[in-house]
């Protein structure tokens, strides 16, 4: 059995990995439920701080191993765990962003080439490639419609503004043991650009799942087994 750590995307809430902790606990596994602070001034410092403080709550004697998993923005915050005396025997990123050092989240997006890259998937699956970001087209499009529902029925709050301004500050990827699984179909962070990301960044290969940006609300199940390499 393990300690599964759920780090959840810009929205920071916990219920966002709610599906997938159910299926994970129902194995016997520990898992960690991170709500991220909502605070203007909190930065990835601030966030990774909590996430340690949420493992020491919740498993103050955490089952080896330690599974780390961070979704999209959470890429950037949940490395630095490693750092926090929290013994992390495996991070998997989902969908996520991978940082470089000294980079800022902010920078990120046209360091990678996101806005084209995006832009050029919905042209070529048949989407207007200026429309607005609309999280129902771009997020929601997989998730069943009543989780749907619950999620944006919700208060709907942003990531603070300074997580996006501190640059990361690890002189390099953690020497810890790294997976990445991408949604085949994410229209936010297309996969041949993850792809190219991720080998350029890590080194690695990604795991690709059908299914869009939020993996853990559309295919609970699906992405429980790849963390547990049931697949």
């Amino acid at each position: 059995m393990a300690t599964y750590v759920l780090v959840p995307g810009a929205d920071g809430k916990a219920w966002y990995w709610h599906l997938v902790a159910r299926e994970l606990r129902d194995r016997g596994h520990t898992v960690v439920d991170v709500d991220l602070p909502d605070d203007e001034a909190a930065d990835l410092d601030a966030f990774a701080d909590a996430i340690a403080a949420a493992v020491r709550d919740a498993a103050p004697r955490p089952a080896a191993p330690v599974v780390l998993v961070a979704q999209s923005l959470g890429g950037f915050s949940a490395p630095l765990v490693v750092d926090r005396q929290i013994p992390v025997d495996r991070i998997v990123l989902v969908n996520a962003m991978v940082p470089r050092p000294g980079e800022t989240a902010g920078a990120w997006w046209g360091n990678t080439g996101q806005p084209a890259a995006r832009a050029a998937y919905a042209t070529a699956t048949g989407r207007d490639p200026d429309a607005e970001f609309d999280p129902r087209t771009d997020f929601f499009h997989d998730v069943p419609p009543e989780v749907t529902e619950e999620a944006l029925a919700a208060p709907q709050s942003g990531p603070p503004p300074a997580l996006f301004v501190q640059p990361w500050p690890r002189t390099a990827w953690p020497d810890v043991p790294t997976r990445f699984v991408q949604g085949r179909d994410d229209r936010f962070f297309p996969l041949e650009f993850q792809r190219e990301v991720v080998r350029d960044r890590l080194g690695i290969e990604v795991e690709v799942l059908p299914g869009g940006h939020l993996l853990a609300l559309s295919r609970p199940r699906e992405l429980t087994a790849q963390l547990l390499d049931e697949t």
